[in-house]
């Protein structure tokens, strides 16, 4: 139980309810460190609908989450919406794999129109299954398989619908009342493997480096760069921003962590991490690089090691670049023990990973105690994300590290990873993290701020230290998320994407906190 919060309203029986709320906040307000009366307030409410699912759905929906750190554009589609650009698009359906094709088209060959699957609702309905994790159900396929090759079903949709993929995205976290997202994309990255590809391997990383600038890595750069442009200027379309009917989606803060697929053969993926360094270098919209695809692909074990050599090469071991990294996304029994004792160690020190995400097998590596006080001590987070971790490892509950790190003092924050895929969204894993660790309001508010001061964004934190959440000292005159911070404040906020970030968090939370929660009804 959690201190002052562990009496539930539903739990009162006999007594008059609003007495009691009172006795309670004023224990609250009078606590060492209570961040106030409205806090408190709001704190109890959520308190008092631990069992009302709904009510504390509304509410997590209504609440700030600070930003998503670990979200992958393709994957945090719904299935719906890539079968209705399918449509649109004149793109096919295979019936053999329920996946999306591209023209021609040919009915006679099982390769339909896509538009065919709104006049066929059981083939509507299949393919909405086949391309998420709607309606899985452990059987002869893992969880792991159904999740990563959904990706390959709908890799057919056409590149320009990059815009419409980033609209939905941002709308949908505008509509959680949450303003910042860094989004995992690829644009450039087969480019740079073709470059590597011609490279080869050589040992000898500088030489490698050089060999490839001097292939032309920087028209890679500019190719993504296109990208970012076209599909930003689509995004705008979409949500019709600057105008009087903007969407709430426009407001959000996008930044994109350049997604190197580590699949692929060693001089491959070095040539994909050195256009993710030039790229950051060239583009502040580009913040941080990562590896993606599965940890346990044949490839990526027997080459982990070089690809954590290559990046932190690269990237100076993350003091150049910021990295952040799949790592430890593994169990028993989906690779062989030895494979699961140095993932993370090896992205923490020798990657230099300003961030993990996933760190699932935390309990397996060698020392992994030590580790875990390393990890508390340089300040790593790690990106928690709940659903898809059930649904790819099987991973759940008390067998979920997340208590762990966050009893060792690591940081941890929530994230989606791929929520068109995992049929969820943000305020998702926030209700499951507050059902499954029974986790407090002011628990939630600390998650949601180590987004924003993990986050790879420009310029120095509002916060004078590591997850104290005290103002620094040019804005601890007055109250964060103040309309009219103090001069000197306002300087400080003008010279930080960072601290603003933070700023409007508080703002958010301030106008959330204010909200007059009704007081629960007794227990019949």
């Amino acid at each position: 139980m959690r201190g002052t919060y562990a009496v539930r309203f539903g739990r009162l029986h006999g007594l008059a309810v609003l007495p009691a709320l009172l006795v309670i906040l004023a224990a609250c307000t009078s606590t060492p460190g209570a961040g106030g009366a409205s806090e408190a307030r709001t704190a109890l409410y959520f308190e008092s609908v631990a069992d009302r699912p709904p009510l504390r759905t509304a509410f997590l929906r209504r609440m700030p989450k600070g930003g998503d750190l670990h979200n992958h554009l393709s994957g945090t589609i719904y299935a719906e919406n890539y079968l209705r650009w399918a449509a649109e698009d004149g793109l096919c359906i295979r019936r053999d794999t329920l996946a999306l094709a591209p023209p021609p088209c040919d009915p006679a060959a099982g390769r339909p129109p896509a538009s065919v699957a709104y006049s066929d609702t059981a083939l509507y309905s299949a393919l909405i299954d086949s391309l998420s994790m709607r309606n899985y159900a452990l059987g002869h396929r893992s969880g792991h398989d159904q999740f990563f090759d959904t990706f390959f079903k709908f890799d057919a949709t056409r590149p320009e619908r990059g815009g419409d993929m980033l609209a939905e995205a941002i709308s949908r976290l505008a509509a959680q009342n949450t303003h910042y997202i860094e989004l995992m994309q690829s644009p450039g990255m087969s480019s740079a493997r073709r470059l590597g590809a011609a490279a080869g391997w050589d040992t000898e990383f500088a030489r490698l480096r050089r060999k490839l600038l001097d292939a032309g890595i920087a028209n890679a750069v500019a190719e993504a760069r296109r990208a970012y442009d076209a599909q930003e200027a689509r995004m705008r379309e979409r949500l019709r921003c600057g105008t009087s009917d903007a969407d709430p989606g426009c407001a959000v803060t996008v930044r994109y962590i350049a997604q190197v697929i580590r699949t692929f053969p060693r001089e491959q993926v070095f040539a994909q991490v050195l256009l993710a360094v030039e790229l950051i270098r060239a583009d502040p919209r580009v913040v941080g690089l990562n590896l993606v695809a599965p940890e346990d692909h044949p490839t990526t074990l027997r080459e982990y090691t070089d690809q954590m050599r290559a990046i932190g090469f690269l990237t100076d071991r993350g003091t150049a670049t910021n990295v952040t990294l799949h790592a430890g996304e593994l169990t028993l029994g989906l690779v062989p023990p030895e494979d699961l004792r140095f993932h993370i160690r090896q992205a923490v020190e020798i990657a230099g990973a300003r961030r993990i995400g996933h760190g699932v097998a935390i309990g397996y590596e060698d020392d992994a105690l030590g580790l875990l006080a390393e990890m508390a001590r340089r300040g790593v987070l790690v990106e928690i994300n709940l659903t898809s971790n059930e649904q790819i490892l099987g991973v759940r509950g008390a067998d979920h590290p997340f208590m762990t790190y966050r009893r060792a003092g690591v940081p941890v924050a929530l994230s989606t990873d791929d929520e068109g895929v995992s049929r969820g969204d943000l305020t998702h894993e926030y209700q499951r993290a507050a059902a499954t660790y029974d986790l407090g309001y002011r628990d939630l508010k600390q998650l949601a701020r180590n987004g924003l001061e993990h986050a790879f964004l420009a310029g120095a934190s509002l916060w004078r230290g590591r997850g104290d959440f005290v103002p620094v000292a040019a804005c601890a005159a007055g109250t964060p998320g103040d309309a009219a911070p103090s001069p000197a404040c306002r300087d400080f906020l003008g010279g930080s994407d960072k601290a603003r970030e933070q700023w409007r968090l508080e703002a958010a939370f301030a106008a959330f906190e204010a909200t007059p929660w009704p007081v629960p009804e007794t227990r019949r």
